[in-house]
Formats: structure tokens, sequence, C-alpha cells
């Protein structure tokens, strides 16, 4: 290639991951699997060294990516966050291993640790506590994220022990587990929020949340890998690690210090076989040096230490073709676009369907039909279309035209501001949302009736079934001459409907599929309300007094209600005899010490997280609300409570209580 077009090619590459940088570092929102951004930025490495007359500081070849959020203090970095020089060649990593021998003669130990797939954080400990959180940044200095990395529970806040250094570094990886990560997105999709691409995008995403409150519900998780500063312990960075667990430290037990390459080797291929049945993810296997005085000998590069290698595994990835796309009508009308596939094998298991998310991600992957596609599993668990082969793309090819009408109704579809996914809005007659509702229904979560999704299609198309409360008019006679039902089944049925009326209330308002109301939400209105009358009857203050309800969930509940089929739904459901308010037992089981008192939480806190002093004040028959009004009885404060909310509570002469206050109100209350 002659000098122009190198010259040319460079510029490419560097804005182009440029772009990338911006979608992964500060959207979040990756377009590219880490292996094509890898092979991206290694032919701009090699065209910049063939090629220095095109030296550029600022080239992203020269810097880590910058994840920076200007809304967070920004703290700069005692030691430098600076990238790992990576590989995916066993051959690379012989080189590596050449090139230490050189520089050190003497007999090395290197130390494996699997890669975790998270966002990197740097912890400061002063004299036992920690004073300091901030992410990667640009590498030279990042956010203090302190208030959200305190949320997290394996991070102690005061360290065990008193033989720690007065002050010294933790370096870790925040990372959601697998289990946390497909709840979140779960819930996400009941919200009609785009999910999460993959649990790495899911930390970065909330360490960046700038309400802590809302991360405390995410449930992250921290491993620490590495111990800087003066004075550390040991002279070796495996028995600091080992150290440092005496303290408190979350030190995974996915470690092992090697004697030989040939160790590392045999770690290396264990963990390629053994990474799936891991409970989070990891994209390969970090190798370092043990000793910090060999460590300092061989130094560091502009942007990466010469004493650590990462070895990324490939994510397994197939190549196929993309045959047409299905549009799926959910339960709440929200449609799925589903890409049909010439089957493939991917991960021990034959692939046809991948699911598409929504319009926006067609059309930031530029799909379209016949492309050739790549597709992984996210999690190792769902098909997910991640790129396209445009090298072998139909020059004829169009971009795909998003539906415009229901697939099963025809009724055009609308997109609600502000949210991803278009609706089909014909919810009384579009018969995928009512078969959708019915199954919802009975599900195992909900009212555990004993039907299966073909069964209550059946019985949906003998018009038996038409809304919920039909269940409970279902007779043996209607059943009994129907294919599929002998008079055992009908009896079961019958049986498993009679059962249901003593589902708890909370599992029943979960049942009836109000958009925004999860198992969770599902908990906190039935605890609150009580019963459906005072829901149905709820002003909307008093719906986003309740925690966890914020503006959007409380308008679906109002909408919900002010159906009139709803409202008949509802009586219908009562007259059947089905469990639409709390039992006294569970009503009981709330303690009535706070009885009316209003509390509105502010600041951060010492021992308890937001949430678990709402908890508390719940538990104890106080109300929670977001703000502060003439009404509220006391403000509890925690240290960088809002300028905004001290004003106006002592302008309106409202007490403020410290966290040791108001758990001695709780004592005394209890003692009483």
């Amino acid at each position: 290639m002659n000098s122009s077009s190198a010259g040319q090619r460079i510029n490419e590459l560097r804005k182009l991951l440029n772009e990338h940088n911006y979608k992964y570092y500060v959207l979040s929102q990756p377009s590219i699997s880490d292996f094509e951004y890898d092979m991206l930025l290694n032919e701009l490495i090699d065209l910049e060294t063939a090629h220095p007359e095109f030296y550029d500081p600022d080239s992203p070849s020269q810097r880590v990516g910058d994840d920076r959020n200007q809304e967070f203090e920004q703290v700069k970095h005692v030691y430098p966050m600076l990238s790992l020089g990576n590989t995916y060649s066993k051959e690379e990593l012989t080189d590596f291993f050449n090139r230490i021998s050189k520089g050190i003669t003497e007999k090395v130990e290197y130390v494996c640790e699997l890669k975790y797939d998270g966002a990197s954080i740097s912890l400061t400990y002063d004299k036992g506590k920690l004073t300091q959180a901030i992410t990667r940044g640009d590498g030279e200095s990042g956010d203090n994220v302190i208030n959200n990395i305190r949320t997290i529970r394996s991070i102690p806040l005061r360290l065990a022990g008193t033989d720690y250094p007065d002050r010294f570094i933790m370096r870790g990886e925040v990372f959601l587990p697998r289990s946390g990560f497909e709840k979140m997105n779960a819930e996400r999709e009941e919200m009609d929020e785009m999910p999460f691409a993959n649990p790495r995008n899911a930390a970065s995403g909330t360490l960046k949340i700038q309400n802590s409150s809302l991360v405390a519900r995410r449930p992250l998780d921290c491993f620490l890998y590495s111990m800087l500063g003066e004075d550390l312990p040991h002279e070796t960075h495996f028995e600091n690690l080992q150290k440092a667990r005496e303290w408190g430290f979350k030190i995974p037990g996915y470690i092992k210090k090697c004697h030989s390459t040939g160790e590392v080797f045999e770690f290396i291929d264990h963990w390629e076989n053994k990474r799936k049945n891991l409970p989070f993810d990891i994209d390969g296997v970090v190798i370092k040096i043990n000793s910090y005085r060999q460590q300092h000998i061989l130094g560091y590069t502009a942007k990466s230490p010469r004493w650590a290698i990462a070895y990324k595994y490939k994510a397994e990835q197939a190549l196929t073709r993309l045959i047409s796309i299905d549009y799926q009508v959910g339960r709440t009308g929200a449609i799925t676009p589903v890409a049909n596939l010439e089957p493939v094998k991917l991960a021990g298991t034959q692939v046809r369907r991948a699911s598409l998310h929504n319009a926006d991600q067609i059309e930031i992957l530029d799909i379209r039909i016949n492309d050739l596609v790549y597709i992984e599993k996210g999690g190792e668990i769902i098909p997910k279309v991640v790129g396209v082969d445009k090298s072998k793309r139909d020059v004829s090819s169009q971009p795909v035209r998003y539906i415009e009408k229901c697939p099963a109704c025809h009724t055009r579809l609308i997109k609600n501001k502000g949210e991803a996914k278009h609706y089909c809005p014909n919810e009384e007659g579009c018969p995928p949302q009512i078969k959708g509702k019915l199954e919802h229904y009975v599900s195992r979560r909900a009212m555990d009736i004993g039907l299966a999704g073909a069964t209550i299609g059946q019985l949906y198309n003998h018009g038996l079934l038409k809304d919920v409360a039909d269940f409970y008019e279902l007779k043996k006679e209607d059943l009994i001459n129907l294919e599929r039902f002998a008079e055992k089944s009908a009896d079961n049925l019958v049986r498993s409907i009679e059962k249901s009326l003593n589902v708890p209330f909370d599992r029943v308002l979960y049942a009836l599929g109000i958009r925004y109301v999860g198992e969770t939400v599902a908990k906190k209105l039935a605890a609150h309300f009580q019963n459906i009358e005072n829901l149905m009857n709820a002003s909307f203050e008093e719906l986003t007094g309740v925690e966890e309800i914020g503006d959007k969930i409380a308008e679906s509940i109002q909408d919900y209600f002010k159906n009139d089929n709803h409202k008949q739904l509802i009586s219908r459901l009562r007259f059947a005899g089905v469990n639409l308010k709390m039992k006294k037992e569970q009503t009981k089981a709330v303690l009535q010490n706070l009885k009316n008192k209003t509390f509105v939480i502010s600041g951060v806190f010492e021992d308890f997280s937001r949430d678990e002093l709402k908890n508390l004040i719940g538990r104890h028959g106080g109300k929670n609300v977001s703000s502060i009004s003439s009404r509220t009885d006391y403000v509890v404060a925690g240290t960088n409570m809002g300028p905004s909310k001290l004003k106006k509570a002592q302008e309106l002469g409202i007490q403020i209580i410290d966290e040791k206050e108001f758990l001695k109100l709780i004592e005394y209350k209890r003692k009483e």
C-alpha cells in the first residue's frame, strides 16, 4: 500500500474507531463485537507503524477509550488506568513470553486471572475506609461514582483487621451476574424499554446513573484483582490479593499462580471449555508477572504495561443468511421483530431465529433481507444478530421498511415518545394480545392455573375465553367434548381454576397484566393500598408516593382503571371470588410504629442504603414519598442531601433527622 492509500485508510479507521469508542464508552451501546473492534484497531496500529509520517497523538491507537460523564466529579488517577495489550493467538502469547525472558533473566512467576466482562473501577481506601471510587475514564482521570459504588454490597465500606496500609488503591471489575442481567432485561421489556445488549453494557450504564437509589436496585457485583500503593504487605501481586481477602475484599477464586508457561496455557484451555458454566461473563484470561520488582524492570509502553497481557477468547459466532423478518405481537401490544435465519449451529445448538428487538436496532445494524448476518448467543444463551457482512450484500438490496400496521389485526401501529417499541393499540380486538393476556394470567408466577398455550388458543377459538374473567365461568360440560379434553383433564382444569381463588392479592395484581406492573411493583402496590378499591381510587400523587412507582407506572395504572371494560372485568373477578385484597395475616405482618407518618429520604447513608431505609419505613407502617410537602412528617437526611430539599424542609418547619435518630425512633416505638 502506497503512502497516499495508507493515509486515506488510516483516516477512515480513526474516524470509525472514534465512532465506536463513543458508542461503547459514552453511550454504552456498542454496534460491533469486541473481536471486530480489535481487528480494526490492530489494522490501524499496523498501518501507523508502517507509515510513521501519519502519527497523530489523538489517534485511537494512542489512547484508552473515554467513558467520562461530565455530570460526575472528575478525579485524576494517582496511578493511570492503562489498557492491557491483548491477543487472540497463542503464537502471539508465546511472543509475549519470549519478550519477558529477554528482559528478565531470572525465574518468573505468572498469575493467571479470568478477564471479567464488566466496568473497571478504582477504589481508594484511607485508614480502612472507602473514600473514592473512580471509573477508568480516559485512563488519566475518571468519574467519582462513590455513591453508586456504595450500593454494591460486595464492596467493603470499612475494612476488617488493622494491618492494611494507611492509604492504598484496589482495582477491580463491576459486573452483573447472568441471572441478574436476565431479570433486569425482563423488567426493562416489561417497562417497554430497550434491553441491554449484554451484562457488560448493563454494568457500565448502571455506574453512570446519577440516582444511586436506582443503582441499588440492580444486582451489581464486584471482583477485585489488583492492589496499588506504598507500604503494601508483600512484594508480589498474588500474595497481596490473598491478604486483601482477609480485609474483606471479594477476591475471586478463579486465580492461579503459575511457575511455567505450560501452566498458563493449561489455565487458558481449562477456562475456554468451562467458561459457559460460570454464573457471569468473561472474555478471556489476564496473565501478569507476579513480582512487582520484575514488573518495574519491564515498565510500560505509552498505553499499556509490558508485564501483562490479555488472552481473549473469540466470541462464538456464526454467519448465516437472513431469510425474512416476522413481527410478533405481545400481550401489551408491543411489536417484536424476529429474524428468520438459514439454520446454523452455534454453541452446540441449531439456531433458526434471533430477536431484533425493535425498529431502532434494525436501523442501527442496517439489516436487510438476504444479508449474511453474524449471530452470537448473548450470555451464551439468547441468539442475537450482532452485525452484517456488507461486503457480500446484493447491490440491489433495500433497507428494511418496518411495518406500519399490526400483522394480526391490521390496526395502525403507534410509537410513544421516549419508547423503543411500536404498539398495536387494539387491546380489546387483537387476538395475540387477548391470548397473551390469558397466558400471562394462568402463568405459574401469576394465578398458576394448569393450562398450556395451545389449550388456551383452543378455548379462545371456540369462543369460551375472551378475557380472564371467563376462566371462572368455564364448566366441565364446556370442556369435555373438546379435542385434548377427557373427563379427567376437564376435572383437573376446573379444580385448578378453583384453587386460583386463593392466590394472594399481589399475584392477582400482577396477573391482570397492567402495563409496567411486574412482580416487584405489584408487591409494592398490594402492600401499600391493601385492596383493589384503594388502588383504583388512588390519586396520581398517592401512586407516585409509593416506593419505586414513578410517573410512567402511575399513569399506566390510572389509564387501566379508567377503562370501562377493565372496571367490568374487576367486578366479574370479584363476583367469582378472586382475592382482591390483602389477607389479615399479611396486613398484621406490617408493624404500625410509624403509622400515618410520611418520610422523605435524601442523601447518602453510612449503614443503610436508601432502599433499605425505605423498606424499614414501610415495614413499620410509614409512607415513603419522593418530594417534600406540608404533609411530610420527617426528612431522613444523609450526607450530600440535596440543597433544595434541605431549604424546603427548613422553610416548612419539617423535622430533619439523621440515620441514627431514625433508628432510635424505631427502637423507641418498639419498646412502647
